[in-house]
């Protein structure tokens, strides 16, 4: 499984045609407290750079995009009840949703872990 990142500080887990998505340890920390999370329906079609869910925390709501176009096969149903595991972790049981893809060639624009540490370094 190969994990990659966006400039809007998504990360997504590719394994085969299936991807979980989530928010990385930067825009938690960004966010602050996180309150809610409104995550999208199994069966929704998502497009690579177009809303797919939305995280809301004590300072502002966020809308967290999709890296990659695709259908969602599953919302992470643990937000529901703890959207916290968003802040404590974000990298983990924290994640969204997963999807399946339905352009692996989407992937070739995001970055690896070192690119996106030097991206975040630059802001």
């Amino acid at each position: 499984m190969s994990r990659l990142y966006t400039q809007d500080h998504e990360w997504i887990d590719v394994d085969g045609d299936t991807a979980t998505v989530g928010i990385t340890d930067y825009a938690q920390g960004q966010l602050g407290d996180v309150v809610f999370v409104d995550l999208p329906e199994a069966g929704r079609a998502v497009s690579k750079g177009g809303e797919a869910a939305v995280v809301e925390s004590v300072k502002a709501a966020s809308d967290v995009y999709a890296p990659v176009s695709g259908t969602v096969v599953e919302s992470n149903p643990a937000l529901a009840e703890d959207p916290g595991l968003v802040n404590s972790a974000p990298e983990g049981d924290g994640w969204f949703f997963r999807l399946t893809l339905s352009d692996a060639a989407e992937l070739d624009g995001l970055m690896d872990k070192a690119a996106y540490d030097a991206f975040i370094a630059s802001l």
